[in-house]
């Protein structure tokens, strides 16, 4: 499903270099749950980047569903990003403007292959069957956060890449999300890559990978 290979990042030339990733390896299979963890600065979040076509490597390529991404002109990306990736932020992002509804269909708007009756599934699958017509601005950050994982799985990603999903919850939402997100990957056999510095709130996972100084010292495979 996703293979990085020497994936490097640089920024800043000369004495001023910074490198933010130097030479990560690692292989992600379809259904997996892998967590990417690390201190603060560790370069977790860049790599999520990487992955996420939100920015390029400085060397190295990165494979989804066979496709090597790091060739890809800026308007591939784009393309590809909306229909293999989806997204889940530490903060919902939602527009407040928008009822749930309407937040988790947006993605379709872009040139996805799901429905409003899709969208309607998912909410319910989440929970929110009862608060889809809500404005975004009227529910609560769990809510939120529920809204935000149907929308990120709207256009049935290859993977679903989050970044701290749990960091802006409290420890009982937490654990729930956590839990709805393993839910969604069984039912669906979706494929989770999740970086979080909260790593006791995810229990069994598929794997962990440890970040350190920019390089990969760990992945192991923990779940049995």
């Amino acid at each position: 499903m996703l293979e990085v290979s020497g994936l490097t990042k640089v920024y800043g030339e000369g004495e001023n270099a910074v490198h933010a990733l130097s030479g990560v390896d690692f292989v992600v299979e379809k259904g997996e749950i892998v967590l990417i963890v690390g201190s603060s600065g560790s370069g977790k979040s860049t790599l999520l980047n990487m992955i996420g076509l939100l920015d390029r490597p400085t060397e190295g390529k990165i494979l989804l569903d066979g496709t090597d991404t790091t060739v890809l002109s800026d308007g591939g990306i784009s393309s590809f990003r909306n229909k293999k990736l989806g997204f889940i932020f530490q903060f919902s992002n939602l527009i407040t403007d928008l009822t749930i509804l309407e937040n988790v269909m947006l993605p379709l708007q872009i040139g996805g292959g799901g429905s409003e009756e899709s969208a309607r599934d998912l909410l319910e699958a989440v929970g929110l069957t009862d608060q889809m017509h809500k404005r975004a601005n009227k529910v609560s950050g769990g809510q939120a956060q529920r809204a935000a994982i149907a929308r990120g799985l709207i256009n049935r990603p290859s993977i679903v890449l989050a970044d701290e999903p749990t960091g802006n919850l409290d420890s009982v939402t937490s654990e729930k999300i956590v839990e709805l997100i393993k839910s969604m990957a069984r039912k669906l056999g979706q494929t989770f890559v999740i970086v979080t510095h909260d790593r006791q709130h995810f229990g069994d996972v598929d794997r962990i990978i440890t970040i350190k100084d920019g390089r990969a010292v760990e992945a192991m495979e923990v779940a049995a």
